[in-house]
């Protein structure tokens, strides 16, 4: 693929937007960073708050900590932290910046003001809308479809910025319908790595840093350091420690960044933690490792495009399987092999369901790993999936529209009971 080619400047812009830094899991900062612009435009703190959420989104807060807020769960933390302390300037590192007075500030809004929380039952799988109060002034402002997508800003009654909605088409966003496996090797094969080092560069260094934090500290459930004590430390269970160690900080809490990955850190962190470990295992050159990793990336971009950002589809199935295709690359297989490798990780660990954000996360992408590794090695013993094993189709294309019909039509309902059983009805 050359720079000349429309897809080739595509794909390096899809790879700018979709791997940016994030701290703290990403629904709950982009509610924080949704009440922060509404505080912005309200210009004081508000007296009464009104949030407004679609199901996806209140699963995904409910468990999870926000960091910033010493140990904080939930959609009124989340909202109370961009309010009081949030930079909305600063996108999904808006509560990056915290004082230790923001925090008790925190805790003392959280039990003055009145915080309302509304479930939406629009059809929007990604919604939020937070109206912040304050006598007789108001000011809303709506997040749809991804994270820092805002499509309404409203004061005092006056509208000052809409989007009209297409049901949850991603506009502003390059056209991820250009990305497919040929295509995707082709441009890691060939990319100017100039074009794409910074972003590489800084998903290495965020994300091995809080691998590191995992591993180190006591976070959760501790799986990444728990799989090293149990298995040993050879690179296929070093691959799935990082990532799950990853996970056990930043879902409990740890305030450092991420670079996430189709709206999500932990997406982010399997994408690319287990192909930095083989590719350390196997000492291949700089360059190698980030081809690698451009591979991987855009493979969980793609399989998650069919998906959609959230469902009741565990987003590190498609991560894992990212991982895999980066894997095989530098194992030596080529577009059939990382072919097959995907196709056989997403039948492995395709039911799994995603039931919020928290602490058992890491144990997911573990998991999700472990089937990446094993897919290559299927392939790797002429022991491939075949097609008509299930969702399996002819072609590793077809497999991974089947994979995004099942999650994102066919897993509606399952989402649906997925909430309502957290939400306690």
């Amino acid at each position: 693929m050359t720079k000349n080619d429309v897809k080739y400047s595509s794909y390096v812009q899809i790879l700018k937007e979709e791997l940016v830094p994030a701290m703290g899991c990403t629904e709950p900062i982009a509610l924080a960073y949704c009440a922060a612009k509404a505080r912005d435009l309200l210009g004081c703190l508000p007296e009464r708050v009104v949030i407004g959420a679609s199901g996806s989104i209140i699963k995904n807060v409910k468990s999870v900590i926000v960091p910033n807020t010493a140990g904080l769960k939930g959609i009124p933390a989340a909202a109370t932290a961009g309010i009081v302390a949030g930079k909305s300037e600063k996108l999904l590192e808006v509560i990056a910046e915290v004082t230790e007075e923001q925090i008790a500030e925190m805790r003392t809004f959280m039990a003055e003001v009145p915080i309302e929380v509304h479930h939406f039952l629009n059809g929007m799988t990604f919604d939020i809308v937070v109206t912040v109060y304050s006598g007789e002034h108001y000011a809303k402002v709506r997040i749809a479809n991804y994270h820092t997508n805002i499509v309404l800003i409203e004061k005092d009654g006056e509208v000052l910025h809409c989007v009209d909605l297409e049901g949850e088409e991603e506009s502003g966003l390059t056209d991820h319908s250009l990305l497919s496996l040929a295509d995707i090797l082709d441009f890691a094969e060939t990319v100017d790595i100039a074009d794409i080092d910074d972003v590489i560069t800084r998903q290495i260094e965020y994300n091995t840093a809080i691998s590191a934090e995992g591993f180190k500290g006591d976070w959760g459930s501790n799986v990444g350091s728990t799989l090293l004590k149990v298995y040993g430390d050879a690179v296929e269970i070093r691959a799935k420690a990082a990532a799950a160690a990853g996970s056990d900080a930043r879902m409990n809490g740890c305030e450092m960044p991420v670079i996430i990955n189709s709206g999500s850190g932990n997406q982010g962190i399997t994408t690319s933690l287990p192909v930095v470990e083989y590719a350390k295992e196997l000492g291949v050159s700089r360059e190698k490792m980030y081809r690698a990793l451009v591979l991987a990336n855009l493979v969980t971009i793609h399989q998650k495009t069919s998906i959609g950002r959230l469902s009741a589809f565990c987003g590190a199935v498609s991560a894992g399987a990212g991982a895999g295709a980066g894997i095989a690359w530098l194992l030596g297989e080529d577009l059939d092999g990382i072919s097959h490798t995907v196709v056989n990780a997403i039948a492995t660990t395709g039911g799994m369901v995603c039931d919020g954000a928290k602490a058992s996360c890491a144990t997911k992408i573990a998991n999700a790993v472990e089937a990446a590794i094993l897919g290559y090695h299927l392939h790797k013993n002429v022991q491939d999936l075949q097609p008509e094993d299930g969702i399996v189709a002819e072609t590793a294309e077809q497999t991974i529209l089947n994979v995004g019909r099942m999650a994102k039509l066919g897993m509606k309902e399952t989402n649906e009971e997925i909430i309502k059983i957290m939400i306690g009805h």
